[in-house]
């Protein structure tokens, strides 16, 4: 299973926020839309990603004034990627080992998708209900 794979069920969907906007823009979106990360991109360049975690972590060291900050000094800038080539498997490992729960996908350098570690949680387990649904059915004809 594949980022493209998933990208084709979940859509190719966006959300993102410039470099300039308020942090309290950034996190309204967040609730609004009920997701966990926002792209952060000045036209179409990815300059960073703003996290639930950033956003918490920003709060308990500076206090509710941050809020009022742009969105690029709370950011994490320097933004692990994937391609609309990589499997799961792979994914999990960047995810797990860079303890971060989001993706940018990009192709040729474009942003095309973002992936959360909900949309991999989703996938598989469609995965293992179709396989044991094809197992049920096989025990069925045999």
């Amino acid at each position: 299973m594949t980022v493209r794979s998933i990208l084709n069920t979940k859509g190719h969907q966006i959300m993102s926020v410039e470099p300039d906007a308020k942090l309290a823009a950034a996190v309204k979106l967040l609730g609004e839309k009920k997701i966990g990360a926002v792209l952060v991109m000045n036209q179409s360049r990815l300059e960073g990603i703003l996290s639930e975690r950033d956003i918490v972590r920003v709060l308990g060291e500076r206090g509710a004034s941050v809020l009022e900050e742009p969105v690029s000094q709370v950011m994490t800038r320097k933004v692990v990627t994937c391609k609309e080539t990589d499997t799961v498997a792979e994914l999990m490992e960047m995810m797990t080992s860079g303890k971060f729960r989001h993706l940018p996908v990009l192709d040729n350098g474009k942003v095309v998708g973002l992936i959360s570690i909900g949309d991999i949680v989703k996938r598989r387990v469609q995965e293992y209900e179709n396989e044991q649904e094809a197992l049920r059915d096989y025990i069925k004809t045999a």
